[in-house]
Parts: C-alpha cells; structure tokens; sequence
C-alpha cells in the first residue's frame, strides 16, 4: 500500500458510535398502539413470545403473498375466527405510525381483506399485546371531584374486578361497616386516568425489557448462530416507528431512521448496508435510559407519579369558552378534564393537537368540534359529550350514564353503565369488559363544518356500522389487575338499540356565525327506515304541541311558571338526567323533547339551547 492510499485510507469518517444517546431529542414511545391497538383475545396473549412469533414469521414469509396476509391467512396461523382476524387487521391500520400504508386508506371490510397487513408490522402488533396497563390511581386533586365521588380506598383496585356481589361477599367477610360498603360500591365504577408522564414511562420500561425479541423478529438471519448472526436493514428498523419516535415538548414526530447514526440521510436508491441487531439494541437501549432519566428528572418530589412539567394533564372545572385553553403539548393530547356542572365548547381552532382526552367530567354537556385522530373519553358520568370527526379511534372507558354522539372510523367501548353511543361509524364497534345496559343508535346531529372534517379525517357518511358491534371478552388480559379466582372470561355484555320512540336529533348551537361557516345544513349520514319515520313523528308531534301552546290562554305569571319549568327539565334532559324527571308533566314527554320551541339562552358562558313558551 502507498503512503498517499494510506492517508486517504485514515481520512475517512469513523463509525457512528452506537452507545452515544441522541442529544437533541429522547426516544418516547407511540401512545397509540398501547392505549387504542391492544386486542383482549387470549390466544393473543403468549407464553413465549419470541418462540411463538418467529415461528408465525417463517410460516407467513414462506407463502406465496410476500410481505402482506390477509385476514383468512391469519385466522388460520393464530387459529382465531375470522371475525377476530379482520378485527386485528383493522386495529392495526387504526395505529399503524405510517400514513402512507394503502391499509391505512381502506374504510371497508373488503378492502382492507384485498390489501392485507405487513407482517413485520403485523409482529410487532401481536408481540405488544402482552402488555400490561399502568394501574389508574387516586387523583392528585381530590377536592376537585369531591362533590361527584367518594373517597379514594384502597380497595379500588381489587374490587374493580369482582362483580357488585362479589364485592358485598368480600367487605362481609372482611367485617366492613355498611357505611363504607356502600362507599366502596360506588368507588367500583370510579378511576382516574394515570398522568401522561407516568404512561410514557411505563411502556419505555416494557419496551426496554422486550426490544431485544422485538428487534430479533425484524432482523435478518446472516451466517452463524445466536443474536450475533441477526442483522438489521434499514426497511426492517423503519417497523420500529410501530412503537417509538424521536421527538420533544413542541416539536413534531421524527421518523426513528432519520435520526440514527446508521440510516441517517441514507440514500433511498442506495440504503445503507444491514446493521448488526445487538449494535442497534445497544444505541436504542442508550437512548431509551438517556429519557427515562430525563423524565425522572422532570417529576415533582412531592407527588408520587404525576410529572410537574407543563406537558401534563390540568384539571379545569366550572369554565365554557373562556380563554382557559385545555393542556397539550407537541408529542400528547389535548386534556379535557375536571368539567362539573358547567358547558364547554372548543372548535378546531382552539386545538393545537391532534388528539383529545376528556376525563373525569360530570354532569355537563362537552362539545368538541374538530377534525381529530384519536379521543379517549375517560371516567366520566351524567354527560353529554359531542366529539366531532375521529379518523382513526376512539376509546370510551369506565363511563356511567354518558350519552356520547361522535363520527369516527371506529370505537371501542369498556366497561361502561347505562350509556347510550349515537354513532356514525365506519367499522364495527368493538365492546369489552364489563358494560351493563348500553344502547346503541345512529348520529343524530350536525354542526355547519362537520363535512369537512369527515372528509379531512376519511371517514365516509355513507357507510355506518352503528348496530354491528362485536363484544369481546369481560376479563380484560391487558389490565394489570390480578383478577380473582373464580372469575372464568366470558363474552361482555352486548348493547341493544336505542327504542324508536327515544331518538331524537341533538341540536349544537350557533355561538359565533364566523366560527361556524360551513356547508353542513343536515345530518349526513343516512338514518334507517324506522328511526326517520320516527323522527318525522316526533317533528309532527313537536308542530302540534307548539300550536297548543300557543292557542293556550294563561295568565302571563302561568306562560312564565311553564317556561321555568320546561327549561329547568330541558336542562336536566341535557346533562343526561332522564329517570329523575321523566313523566314530570302529562303534557310533557322529555326524552322526545317535543313540548315547547327552542330560544336562545346564555348558560355558564356558553349559549345553549333552551326551552320558551311562545
């Protein structure tokens, strides 16, 4: 070798040093596959992960549909049914981290079927389903919520997973004072979602145990045994965005192979060679540390879980459409949380995220008009919750009493009481764990914009599944509730359709015509043959009462004592109290909400629609 070959030879750039941590952003795990992608299947569910998965690999890759499988190819290698298999599929493409995956696209069952999912996506979805939830805990602001539930006790956990019978068996046997039983009873049905801080912790532990299996079913098998022979390719490490991202408070996601010193600014139409798996699982592990630490570092000493950052969730009570804006940040959801008694609008403007969770709200009614991609609906009670269009899921958990209206791809439903979902859906709703008295019916309203959103978010009018829901066991595999002996899965509780005679359309108000531009003048999804001539009923019905009021002759303080009246029940109707005021009045029926014309009133800030004699 020359002199002159061996400086050049030395001049070039040394190897990326696998072990340093990104300095500019941390490693933070997707929320989404854990909080809207886990399926309660318990075939799903495996005892060696690593062994079961990389047999399912081999046999997937050795067929001759290359990189995809359909839903029948799947039910046959998990033997699941194939109801199940279009279920997971479509799970998948409701988390899936890339866009431009042509499932993502699909809104039908069959076209979904056509195109099939990624089986090295498909690996990583099914190696997570192993994953434990972080227990729901007290809230740090008790006084907030004082006047809706009771105190904390420490058997929230445990008596969460047993049956109301169960729990009178147990407190007996415990010689626990009626008093606190019935305090107990009612704490059955109350949880408060972990903070965001405390989630994203949670899973980068899981995920730090288990990237190594997760890293061995993407990698490619080179000459020799062991780990050592596993190698990792650019496309392959890209699976990875499944579960992980590189990102900061306001700033938007990274793609993890652009911010690696392997596959940084490779060239597509010359990828960087294959990189050793361990080299990876070291620089990820690094990097995984390198944010756990930073996230310790962010948590406030004297609260035991919740971080102090602003990033976190804060509990707002009591406001409309002040200027008090919900918490978010630039990797998590916008939080709506704490409404008591009170109305609360936001339209999309008055976003800054692409997801929202509203939790432990109660007794009010929740408008959120916007275009979104994900919503949770947490813990609430005696609610009226009116979310605008979801592209990709909504989950809606440990709810009592709510009546949720929402336009969205698709739903999950768990461990909710007396609930009633007036849905525009594209896929079947999906029910778990232990729900009682849930009704279902179609979407009932509109708002001028709604359109729009449907089509920025893809969901297609045309096409609602609201009554073909699917339930799914009652033990949830996923909680990290040890549940008691004894308690053997069965299929949840399914949800009956709304009687005809109860639908009615939801009318949103019109706070500010300049907000509201839009060409939505009707409810865009079709409703079924009986529920329209339902409506139309009820429409001819509300004419006729009308004019009876208006022929009555009554003395002005008598048309003021029925306006008080109708508008005290109508505001009752609305915050979802129905039994208590149902049949007050002979002349009045207020689940048809027929009996007088609509004028508008002023309430906690926030127009809404109220009762007038006319």
């Amino acid at each position: 070798m020359t002199d002159s070959a061996a400086v050049e030879q030395h001049s070039e750039p040394p190897p990326p040093q696998p072990s340093t941590p990104t300095s500019n952003y941390h490693l933070y795990p997707r929320r989404e596959p854990f909080e809207h992608g886990l399926v309660p299947i318990p075939k799903l569910i495996f005892t060696d992960a690593k062994q079961t998965l990389s047999q399912l690999k081999s046999t997937l890759l050795s067929s001759d549909s290359g990189d995809r499988v359909k839903s029948d190819a799947l039910a046959g290698v998990l033997q699941i049914p194939i109801e199940h298999a279009r279920l997971l599929i479509e799970t998948i493409a409701s988390v899936l981290h890339d866009d431009s995956d042509p499932i993502v696209k699909a809104n039908v069952s069959k076209e979904i079927d056509e195109i099939g999912v990624n089986v090295f996506d498909l690996l990583v979805f099914l190696y997570i389903q192993s994953y434990k939830r972080l227990l729901p805990k007290g809230h740090r602001d008790s006084a907030s919520v004082a006047d809706v539930w009771p105190s904390t006790s420490a058997f929230d956990g445990f008596l969460s997973a047993l049956s109301p019978l169960q729990v009178v068996i147990t407190v007996l046997s415990l010689s626990i004072s009626i008093v606190h039983l019935l305090q107990l009873v009612r704490s059955n049905s109350r949880r408060f979602v972990p903070s965001q801080a405390d989630e994203e912790a949670h899973q980068l532990s899981y995920l730090q145990k288990h990237l190594g299996n997760i890293l061995s079913l993407l990698a490619d098998s080179t000459e020799g045994e062991g780990d050592e022979s596993l190698v990792l390719s650019m496309d392959k490490f890209e699976h990875l965005g499944f579960l992980i991202y590189f990102g900061e408070k306001g700033s938007s996601r990274i793609p993890l192979s652009q911010n690696t010193p392997f596959f940084a600014n490779s060239d597509p139409d010359m990828p960087a060679a294959p990189v050793p798996a361990p080299q990876v699982l070291d620089w990820l592990l690094q990097n995984i540390s390198s944010t756990l630490e930073h996230m310790a570092d962010r948590v406030s000493p004297k609260d035991n879980g919740p971080s102090s950052s602003p990033e976190q969730d804060v509990t707002m009570t009591d406001v409309g459409t002040s200027s008090v804006k919900p918490s978010s940040s630039g990797r998590g959801p916008s939080f709506i949380e704490g409404i008591s008694k009170s109305s609360y609008v936001k339209q999309a403007s008055d976003l800054k995220a692409t997801s929202v969770k509203v939790v432990n709200c109660h007794e009010s009614v929740i408008y959120i008009l916007a275009p979104l991609r994900y919503a949770t609906v947490y813990g609430c009670s005696d609610a009226t919750i009116v979310l605008g269009a979801v592209g990709k899921a909504i989950r809606v958990e440990h709810c009592e009493r709510v009546h949720l209206i929402t336009a969205a791809k698709r739903i999950c439903i768990a461990n909710c009481r007396e609930c009633v979902f007036f849905l525009g859906v594209n896929q079947q709703p999906l029910i778990i764990g232990d729900n009682h008295k849930l009704q279902v019916a179609p979407y009932n309203t509109f708002y001028p914009q709604l359109e729009e959103h449907l089509n920025q978010v893809g969901i297609d009018p045309n096409i609602n599944r609201w009554d073909e829901h699917m339930s799914l066991g009652v033990v949830d595999p996923h909680d990290s509730l040890s549940h008691p002996a004894g308690v053997s899965d069965v299929q949840a509780e399914s949800a009956a359709r709304l009687d005809l005679d109860q639908y009615t359309y939801f009318v949103i108000p019109n706070w500010s015509e300049s907000e509201q531009a839009g060409s939505t003048k009707n409810n865009p999804f079709p409703l079924p043959d009986a529920y329209l001539t339902s409506q139309q009923k009820n429409t001819k019905s509300l004419g006729e009462v009308k004019q009876i009021l208006k022929e009555a002759q009554l003395e002005e303080s008598r048309k003021r004592e029925m306006s008080t009246a109708l508008h005290g029940c109508f505001k009752d109707w609305l915050y979802g109290n129905h039994q208590e005021i149902s049949g007050s009045f002979t002349t009045y029926k207020v689940n048809k909400c027929i009996c007088c014309s609509w004028s508008r009133t002023i309430e906690n800030g926030v127009n809404s629609q109220g009762f007038a004699l006319i």
